[in-house]
Formats: C-alpha cells, structure tokens, sequence
C-alpha cells in the first residue's frame, strides 16, 4: 500500500551539547517519507518550500525513492525554518526561531496520482491544512495523525473535526495529558479515543511507546543507546516507521499495530545517533532488522517465569 506524508519540509538549526548543524535537512513529512521508504516503495511526500530550497536536498529525498511530485516549490519566498537548543537532558529544548514563511500560505492540492493513497500520515500542521488533504483523499485504509500543543491550545474546535475523522493519534506524553486534561495515560487514552481516533500512540522518548487500541495496552521501551546526538526528527521517523511496516499488512489488526510499534521505535533510534536526517541516509533493512532482534533480547522474559503464570 502507498504511503502520504503532508507536513513540512524546512531548515533546521540545531544545537546540542554534543554538536550543531545549521540549515540542515528537516521537516516532518521528510522525516516521515525518509523513514517509511524502508518498508513501502511508494512513498508520497506533500509539502511546500521556497526557492532558496536547494537541488541537493531535492536529491537526498528523490534518490532514496520519494516520489516528490506534491513538493510545491514557491518563487520569490523563502523555506520555512526552524531553530532549537536542547539540553543536556534532550528532553528538553529551547526554541530559538520558527519561519513560517511560504508554509503560512501553503494550501496543498493534491496531484491525482495521490488521490488513491492508502495509508495518510497527516504530519504536525494546522488541523484546517489537515482536514483539507483528507477531504482529497478518496478510500484511505488508515488515517494517521499528529499535532502538538500548539493546535491543541489555540484552535481546538479545528483539532476536534480533524480528530473524529481520524484512525490513529501519535502524539507524545505531554501532549496526550494536555489534550484529555488529565495526567494519567491510561485514562487520556481513553478519554482521546472518545474523540474519534480508536487507535492512540503515545511517545515517551527516552522511556519508549505505548499503544493503546481496544482493550488493549502494548509497550516497546526506547533503545538504550549510548552515543545520542540529536532528537530532531524522532517522533515523525517513528511515525514514518510505523506507517511503512503497516503498509505491507494485508490487514491491520492488532498484531500488525504492535509490530508496526516495535519498527517505528526501532527506526527513530537511529535518528537520534546523528544529526538531522544523516541516520536514515545510508540505513538498510539488515540493520533495523538487527535493532529488532536487540528489542526482542531487552524485552524477553525468561521461560520459567511465563511458566509459573
């Protein structure tokens, strides 16, 4: 099955302890379709950009197998462009700048060769910019969703239309509080799905993900790595991931939700290993598939305890 990005693509600076990148590749739908690639080999990218966005970027995207034909390029404008510092506890960053510029009159019109998209990632956006790629798509399997405290705070009756139309929410913890108004997880999940997705992801960085659909709660741990440089980016490679492993399911049903978990938190741990998107750059299959193996090792549990049960 296909998979559609919409979001951003952007310069990002970037500032950690441990190093800093300046106009680098970023941007959540790159982020998306550069991490779904590895499991669908159609992949659809909807975004705009200025006329200072250079040809190579184009390329990193194009060559690596991103169809490309929903990048509007806007003359006489400038990308968008963010800013971030980030602490010793990566968790937390400062936000230096954020540039709007052609992203605030983006109005995406789908081409027609995407109107059949079958699993639709819409990236963190204005829920109105959401709603509107939706509305173009015509039988999507799944419809995946991301926002972010922004929307949440500033127009929530836009969030609410986009959310009871939606499969599946990825959000992270923080966010998942501040959208039920409570502190528990468990009971947010329950109060979101009420309000439309059956399907809630929440990311808690270093400490993992939680999936919640039905009755059921599912966890992955995150990756304990031991050189983390940046986590720009993370949260949609994850989302990028878990979109690509379900785009070889014939059918998504919670087996499928819970592998797909287990890949997207897989990839995004290579994210973090280096700056911007140069993690997923020259990633193979062999190696996600040997991270996977590594989860399976930290999350066994030992025979003769199931045993006991």
């Amino acid at each position: 099955m296909s998979v559609l990005a919409v979001g951003t693509v952007a310069f990002d600076r970037i500032e950690t302890p441990f190093g800093k990148r300046d106009r680098a590749l970023g941007g959540s739908a790159m982020y998306i379709t550069m991490a779904a690639r590895f499991m669908c080999n159609d992949v659809r990218l909807v975004a705009v950009a200025g006329e200072d966005f250079p040809e190579e970027y184009i390329e990193d995207m194009r060559s690596r197998g991103i169809d490309l034909r929903g990048l509007e390029i806007k003359p006489d404008e400038l990308t968008f462009a963010w800013g971030g510092k980030y602490h010793y506890d990566l968790n937390n960053r400062d936000t230096l700048y954020t540039d709007l510029n052609a992203l605030s009159s983006f109005n995406p019109v789908l081409p027609d060769a995407y109107l059949d998209s079958k699993i639709l990632c819409l990236g963190n956006l204005d829920p109105v910019i959401q709603n509107s790629v939706l509305s173009q798509v015509t039988n999507p399997s799944i419809v995946i969703c991301d926002t972010m405290n922004y929307w949440i705070e500033n127009t929530p009756h836009q969030l609410n239309n986009i959310l009871s139309k939606v499969d599946c929410l990825v959000i992270n913890d923080s966010e998942a509080r501040e959208l039920s108004g409570t502190a528990n997880l468990v009971v947010a999940a329950r109060k979101i799905r009420g309000m439309g997705p059956k399907i809630i992801v929440v990311k808690k960085g270093e400490h993992g993900a939680l999936l919640f659909v039905e009755d059921t709660i599912f966890s992955v741990p995150a990756y304990p790595l031991e050189d983390i440089q940046d986590p720009t980016g993370a949260g949609d490679a994850f989302m990028g991931g878990f979109a690509g492993y379900l785009s070889g399911c014939a059918d998504i049903n919670l087996d499928a939700l819970k592998s797909a978990l287990v890949y997207g938190t897989a990839i995004a741990s290579f994210t973090v290993e280096h700056f911007g998107p140069e993690g997923l750059y020259n990633l193979s299959m062999t190696d996600i598939y040997h991270r996977i193996g590594a989860f399976r090792n930290l999350t066994s549990i030992p025979e003769e305890i199931l045993n006991q049960s």
